[in-house]
C-alpha cells in the first residue's frame, strides 16, 4: 500500500508529485553513470568525464535551486532547522565529491568516489521526500506551488509536463520491439524490482536518458513491462531498440539499446 501525502491544496499535492518524480528520474540517471564507470574497465575516463558533467549540469544546479526555494521555507520552522543545516551540509559533501572525481587519477578511486556519490544522494532524497515536502505541504502557510512555479531545476521540465497532462500507463500504443535474444556486454542492468512502484517509471526513464549513442541499458521487471514500453516509445519514438532476455515468470530482462 501506498504512502498518501496530504497537502493544503490539489496544486501542493502535485507539486510534490511531481518534485518526488524528479528525484527518482535523477536517482535512475545518477545509477546508470555510476554503474558504467564501475564496469568499463579501462575505458573509464570518458565514463567519469560523462558523470562529472552530468552532475555539475544536473545535480549541483539542483541543489542549488532547493537552497533557494524549499530550504528556506523549510528552515522557518523551529522542528525543521538542524535538519534543513544538515541537508545544506550534505550539498556541500556532494559538490566536493563531484569535484574529487574530476581529479581522480585511477578507476579505483574514480569508481570509489561515484559510489560514494550515488550512496549520499540516495540517502539525501530520501530526507527531502519524506520529511522536507510532507512538511511543505502540510504547512497552511505555505504556498509550495507558488515557491516552486518556474523551477526547472527542482521539477525538471519534461516530466513537470508529463505529470500536468501525461498519456497513463494503458496499451502499447503500436510500439515494436523485437524478441530475439541480445547480449549487452558491459550494459548497466536496473532492477526495477526494488524500485517503489510509485517512482519506478521515472526511475527508469532517468536511467534510460542516461544511456548515450551505442549504449544500453538491461531492465529487470516484475513483470512484461508493456506499458512501459508505450511510454519509452512516446518519449523517445525509435530511439531504443528492445529485446527480451528473459520472459518470466519471476522477472522479465529485457536490453534497451540505443541506435
Amino acid at each position: 500500500m501506498e504512502d498518501v501525502m496530504v497537502a493544503t491544496s490539489e496544486a501542493d499535492a502535485r507539486a510534490v508529485a511531481a518534485v518526488e518524480q524528479h528525484h527518482a528520474m535523477m536517482a535512475g540517471s545518477l545509477a546508470a553513470r555510476v554503474d558504467r564507470l564501475v564496469t568499463v574497465g579501462a575505458t573509464w575516463q570518458p565514463a567519469r568525464d560523462e558523470l562529472v558533467a552530468w552532475c555539475r549540469e544536473e545535480l549541483v544546479p539542483h541543489a542549488q535551486a532547493e537552497e533557494r526555494t524549499l530550504y528556506p521555507a523549510a528552515g522557518s520552522f523551529d522542528r525543521a532547522r538542524l535538519l534543513v543545516d544538515a541537508m545544506v551540509a550534505e550539498h556541500g559533501v556532494i559538490v566536493r565529491l563531484v569535484e574529487d572525481l574530476a581529479v581522480a587519477t585511477d578507476p579505483v578511486r574514480a569508481a570509489g568516489t561515484a559510489t560514494a556519490l550515488q550512496t549520499l544522494f540516495e540517502t539525501h532524497l530520501v530526507k527531502e521526500n519524506d520529511q522536507v515536502l510532507p512538511l511543505l505541504a502540510q504547512s497552511p502557510g505555505v504556498d509550495l506551488a507558488g515557491l516552486l512555479d518556474g523551477m526547472h531545476e527542482l521539477l525538471g521540465h519534461q516530466e513537470h509536463q508529463q505529470h500536468s497532462g501525461a498519456a497513463t500507463e494503458g496499451s502499447c500504443g503500436g510500439h515494436e520491439c523485437s524478441c530475439g535474444e541480445v547480449d549487452g556486454p558491459g550494459y548497466p542492468e536496473l532492477d526495477a524490482r526494488v524500485v517503489p512502484h510509485a517512482i519506478r517509471h521515472a526511475t527508469i526513464f532517468g536511467a534510460l536518458d542516461a544511456v548515450g549513442p551505442g549504449g544500453g541499458l538491461v531492465l529487470v521487471a516484475p513483470h512484461d513491462p508493456l506499458p512501459l514500453l508505450a511510454q519509452v516509445e512516446q518519449r523517445n519514438p525509435g530511439v531504443f531498440e528492445v529485446s527480451y532476455l528473459e520472459r518470466g515468470p519471476e522477472a522479465w530482462r529485457l536490453v534497451f539499446a540505443r541506435s
